[in-house]
């Protein structure tokens, strides 16, 4: 079961006297991986840290079989703030920023005004889908809720904290009738459910084992805790597919590039700022379908 040594996971739980489930996610260690690949400024930090708990949260609770996205726009401060996390849940994250319009205690709307959030589901097999919702709600949180309100129709509640520690995030959902099935007694518990819900402090969020939150806040209902499945940071980007890239460029293109740059062309992650070096040599290589040289000529 999840407890404090569990430092990067995500766990379901089910009430059994009532309509609703729900999950908490803990991350840590990814969480720092992200935060150590730039220098990110406080406010920064908590936002993408809110954003990897929603993307954990949202992982097992749309069955995704394939790559989860979300991605945070604005004219503000802070233009892109990115996540992608996998249905094994490896994830990874960047922001852009600009550090000296960012204040201290800036809000969300400081940050991202007149944001815009999208939610991309890319499946394994099946159909890219998107939706998008304005972030017009006080905390990331709140604009999550109002996405499951508006475009999925389902009662559904997110609360989300983060401190350039730890992250961490619970959510909420009401299931089809099924041990109730009077509407008003549906309503009522939904409601007191989430107004439990809002008693939690952040401070008990980000400090708290699950078993301690869950009993704290539902210790009358009876709830059913599943097993946790780790999350992990990891970065999709390879050698492999920086050569895929370059050769989209065309040979002619790519062979002026390595002259302009000294000899060589340097890609650069944005996510994990892992730099791979490409000579001429590997440009004729990569045009004669011989793919690329190994990983030893990656750099750091």
């Amino acid at each position: 079961m999840s407890d404090l040594n569990k430092t990067d996971a995500t766990q379901r739980f089910m009430f059994d006297t009532c309509d609703a489930r729900g999950e908490l996610a803990s991350l840590e260690h990814s969480y720092a991986e992200v935060l150590a690949k730039h220098n990110y400024p406080l406010p920064v930090q908590q936002l993408l840290g809110e954003l990897m708990a929603a993307a954990a949260l949202l992982v097992g609770n749309q069955k995704i079989d394939g790559l989860l996205s979300l991605q945070a726009r604005s004219e503000g401060p802070v233009p892109l703030l990115m996540i992608e996390c996998t249905s094994d849940r490896e994830i990874r994250g960047i922001a852009r920023f600009d550090a000296e319009r960012i204040a201290p205690d800036a809000t969300l709307a400081d940050l991202l005004p007149n944001g815009v959030l999208a939610i991309t589901i890319d499946p394994t097999v099946g159909k890219r889908y998107q939706g998008i919702v304005d972030l017009n709600g006080e905390t990331l949180a709140d604009c999550f809720t109002n996405y499951f309100v508006m475009s999925e129709q389902v009662p559904t509640r997110f609360w989300l904290v983060a401190d350039g520690k730890r992250a961490r995030g619970m959510f909420l959902q009401q299931l089809p009738a099924d041990k109730t099935k009077d509407e008003d007694e549906r309503v009522d518990s939904w409601n007191t459910l989430l107004a439990l819900g809002d008693t939690l402090k952040a401070e008990e969020l980000l400090s708290l084992d699950n078993e301690t939150i869950l009993h704290r806040l539902y210790h009358e209902e009876t709830v059913r805790l599943f097993d946790d499945e780790t999350v992990v940071f990891k970065c999709s980007c390879s050698r492999e597919r920086s050569g895929t890239a370059l050769t989209s460029l065309g040979l002619e293109d790519a062979q002026n590039l390595v002259t302009e740059h000294g000899g060589h062309i340097e890609i650069d992650c944005q996510f994990c700022n892992e730099r791979y070096l490409f000579d001429a040599a590997d440009v004729d290589q990569l045009f004669s379908g011989a793919g690329v040289k190994s990983p030893s000529d990656t750099h750091h």
